[in-house]
């Protein structure tokens, strides 16, 4: 077994097929299959049914990914490693986050990480969920990921937790009339009657709102999308109201929407996430450049 097939195999899996994944990886078809075809081969086992023209994972090939996905970013991270010996002078660095969280605080870490190290490219890709940043990070599609949770930092194994901050919740209206009167806190009894804009299950936004829901018995739900960055947009619109982390409170001040601070105990723990086992000169660096207080 050779690096190269490690690459040709993950390539077909996350491509879906021998044909794309040699587009992507730029070399001819018949030489992806012919590493497929070695590759198992030497391990003396199939690692992908042939279903018609689609190849489907076997047992073997299922249990293969995440030794796979290993080896690769091993080398990626020794590679990494040597070249940044004189100083982080170019790479990239790759962050799955919540998009809640994209708004900040990953915008400010990204400047603030820029500023030191200018050459290092960093991509940003959604993850709707902590699930799915986790999923990023032992798929090897993502270094870091910023994640959200309620009721204290990520507990994940397998993984290295950084605690960045704790974010509380507000709501956002067009107009002052669609509120309480005052400036203070607004209850969740407060809403009663009022429509919601919310966003998908299994975010710390979605079951603040949920509960905001159970607590009055009047509220409904207006709209609910996945596409978090449209949640302000439609409450401009006239959708209805939106229980959203105060890190969108400053977006919403400038698109000219009335902010008010939730009165609940719910916080989110924001933390950055990356594996367990040594990171990237890049990954390491934003890590710490998070830690600086």
């Amino acid at each position: 077994m050779d690096i190269r097939q490690m690459q040709y195999f993950l390539a077909v899996i996350d491509a879906g097929s021998v044909h794309r994944a040699a587009a992507q990886l730029f070399v001819a078809q018949p030489s992806v299959s012919q590493s497929l075809r070695r590759l198992e081969r030497e391990l003396g086992c199939e690692l992908f049914h042939r279903v018609g023209r689609k190849l489907v994972l076997s047992a073997a090939g299922r249990a293969l990914v995440e030794p796979a996905r290993e080896l690769v970013r091993s080398l990626e991270v020794a590679r990494a490693t040597v070249e940044a010996v004189d100083g982080l002078r170019g790479g990239r660095l790759h962050v799955a986050s919540m998009p809640s969280q994209a708004v900040s605080p990953l915008s400010g870490l990204i400047s603030r990480f820029l500023e030191r190290y200018p050459d290092v490219e960093v991509r940003v890709s959604t993850a709707p969920r902590p699930d799915d940043v986790c999923d990023a990070l032992r798929a090897g599609t993502a270094e870091l990921g910023l994640v959200a949770v309620p009721n204290g930092p990520l507990r994940e194994p397998g993984f290295r937790v950084e605690p960045v901050e704790t974010q509380s919740f507000v709501v956002v209206a067009r107009s002052a009339a669609d509120l309480p009167q005052g400036d203070g806190p607004v209850r969740p009894e407060d809403l009663a009657g009022l429509r919601l804009v919310v966003g998908q299950r299994g975010t710390g936004m979605r079951r603040v709102a949920d509960a905001v829901l159970a607590t009055n018995g009047t509220s409904r739900i207006a709209v609910e999308i996945e596409h978090r960055e449209a949640l302000l947009p439609l409450v401009l619109a006239g959708a209805g109201v939106a229980v959203v982390a105060d890190s969108w409170a400053p977006l919403a001040r400038s698109a000219g929407l009335v902010v008010r601070p939730l009165a609940t105990e719910e916080v989110l723990h924001v933390s950055l996430v990356g594996p367990a086992s040594r990171a990237s000169p890049a990954a390491e660096a934003f890590l710490r450049v998070a830690g600086e207080r």
